[in-house]
């Protein structure tokens, strides 16, 4: 059931709608979420239930302001602090030591929580309405099955969990990708996941180097605590994606003529590629965004598109290895990283 969201009663029925305990499809800037009273463990559960996301892999929590912070969050280091006046509202995360008692099952059960302050309008106004409600914080995460495409529109929440679930239609996401998440946790800023804010941009807000965790380099980091959409295998479509180098295409399609004849491909590149007549009718090839954050807008999108085709697969051209391709980089990987 899709409501527009800027409609002023339609944000009055969702903030009501979370008060009971009811589940709802928020558009944030960054992806549409599916949200819950982060305080109610049994609207928590049934973000879980709908999902089908491990009980223990937390959920990040929404507050309408950095005032919220301190109802969830037993501790904010300064440089978490200026992060926060430097970045929120907006499409950030802060990992921080949880107070006792508080939204632990959002938490996924951990001593510490993902805290976030959306930008969108239509979230902003109904996180403000639900806690004047006493809703404190609301927990919502991609609102997809659980390592699959996030919705960027009203529609792909639909797609996902169909016309009974009270959806705000607030745009296309502006950013595109999920927030930027940054530990801090071990008394000093680790980045555990990219996304639009770059890791310099983010050292020089806090006035300190943020550091990369382990795990993003492919090894074990067991200081880490659990967070959303860190895991190696996400983002997934249903097609097979592969990241190819640009100069490497073209000889990948030569050796594909020989490939089932039935299967069919969708090449996303930033430049041409030549492709062989025997393929012309088996292959599809659009143009990827040069500029990064453009590509970040049009990336599950056009993931989600390619599905909708019903091709076999998918091969992106790597984007750069420059800071402002890091969340677009992460998610491709994470998305290639599941083989059928």
């Amino acid at each position: 059931m899709i409501q527009d969201g800027a409609d002023p009663q339609a944000q009055t029925k969702a903030a009501q709608a979370l008060r009971r305990g009811e589940l709802l499809g928020l558009p944030t800037e960054t992806v549409y979420g599916l949200a819950a009273d982060a305080c109610n463990d049994q609207a928590v559960a049934a973000i879980f239930a709908a999902k089908g996301r491990p009980m223990d892999h937390p959920l990040i929590v929404h507050v309408a302001n950095a005032q919220g912070v301190l109802h969830f969050a037993r501790e904010v280091p300064d440089f978490a602090a200026r992060l926060i006046a430097a970045f929120w509202p907006g499409p950030l995360t802060l990992i921080l030591p949880r107070r006792p008692g508080v939204a632990g099952a959002a938490a996924g059960g951990q001593d510490s929580v993902g805290l976030r302050c959306p930008s969108h309008p239509v979230a902003q106004a109904v996180l403000q309405q639900a806690y004047a409600l006493g809703v404190l914080g609301v927990a919502a995460p991609s609102a997809n099955a659980f390592g699959r495409v996030s919705p960027t529109t009203a529609a792909h929440v639909v797609s996902e969990f169909g016309g009974n679930l009270m959806v705000l239609d607030g745009g296309a996401c502006a950013v595109g990708i999920e927030s930027t998440i940054i530990d801090c946790t071990r008394g000093a800023p680790v980045l555990l996941r990219p996304g639009l804010l770059t890791t310099q941009a983010l050292s020089l807000a806090c006035g300190q180097v943020v550091q990369l965790s382990t795990a993003l380099q492919g090894q074990l980091d067991p200081q880490a605590p659990r967070a959303s959409g860190t895991l190696a295998s996400h983002y997934a479509p249903r097609a097979q994606v592969r990241l190819i180098e640009g100069q490497d295409m073209a000889t990948q399609l030569q050796g594909w003529t020989q490939a089932a004849a039935k299967e069919r491909l969708a090449l996303w590149t930033r430049t041409p590629v030549s492709i062989p007549a025997a393929l012309a009718h088996r292959v599809q090839q659009y143009a990827m965004p040069a500029d990064a954050v453009a590509c970040a807008h049009e990336l599950f999108a056009r993931l989600r598109a390619f599905d909708d085709q019903d091709v076999d697969h998918i091969w992106v051209q790597s984007p750069p290895d420059e800071p402002a391709w890091e969340g677009v980089l992460d998610r491709l990987r994470r998305a290639a990283a599941l083989v059928r």
